[in-house]
């Protein structure tokens, strides 16, 4: 889907992968409809789908019980979809964007191959969404959220065969990079539900974009947690667009 205003409608629509699991559709077709609507830029979205990799033959490695979604390894495919070129981000599909992309890709800054919430977390939940382990590693979430420099030279190594053969050690604590190849964004924009906090009085503790790692609202079993009601408000915006375009 793309988007345009004004002065912004001669630039490529800016690529934005999210991360697409069959039991989180709707969680998907809300993070979608969060980012489209508050953008003031063009953006391209493309879920990233499992199946489909499989069938392009770019994706073939054989699942595991550690990933608790299909896009646990496949979301660092983003720079060779993107033909290694320009600026791409990866987003899990429990995003829900309270802000203007355009304040993030704003932040973008050439120098470095990714950018990133460099978070400094370790879950207190043993298990996660619909039951999944909640595993523990260095620069948990980091990659939960990563915006790609595909022209970077580093990010070469992001072929297949190193994202189907390389281990999540590797590829979740970014291993082919230099720790100054890797900026970081404000926490705001990967605001973790149950994790981090608003400080009242302080703007910039308010968050940009809503995660909901532990489970979204689309799970009974997270009905109540933080922030819930943004996210159930924007799903029934969804719905209600959907089905109108559906009766036109």
């Amino acid at each position: 889907m793309t988007m345009s205003n004004g002065s912004t409608e001669n630039k490529p629509p800016f690529r934005i992968f999210v991360g697409y699991d069959p039991r989180e559709e709707l969680a998907y077709q809300v993070c979608r409809h969060s980012i489209t609507k508050r953008s003031s830029i063009p953006v391209s979205i493309t879920p990233i789908v499992q199946s489909d990799l499989r069938k392009a033959g770019l994706y073939w490695r054989e699942r595991i019980p550690l990933e608790s979604t299909e896009f646990s390894f496949t979301r660092f495919l983003t720079p060779h979809l993107s033909n290694y070129q320009g600026w791409a981000m990866f987003v899990d599909c429990d995003f829900l964007y309270l802000a203007d992309i355009k304040q993030l890709v704003d932040l973008i800054d050439d120098k470095y191959a990714i950018m990133c919430v460099q978070h400094d977390y370790t879950p207190k939940e043993t298990t996660k969404m619909d039951g999944a382990v909640q595993t523990v590693y260095p620069r948990k979430n980091w990659s939960s959220m990563v915006l790609y420099n595909c022209g970077h030279p580093k990010n070469r190594a992001l072929d297949p065969e190193t994202v189907n053969t390389q281990t999540g050690a590797f590829l979740h604590r970014f291993q082919w990079l230099e720790d100054e190849e890797i900026g970081s964004v404000p926490f705001v924009w990967n605001f973790l539900e149950g994790h981090n906090c608003v400080v009242e009085g302080d703007p910039h503790t308010k968050p940009k974009a809503v995660h909901y790692t532990r489970g979204g609202p689309w799970f009974d079993a997270w009905k109540d947690c933080e922030f819930a009601d943004l996210w159930l408000a924007e799903m029934d915006e969804y719905v209600k667009e959907k089905n109108k375009k559906e009766a036109d």
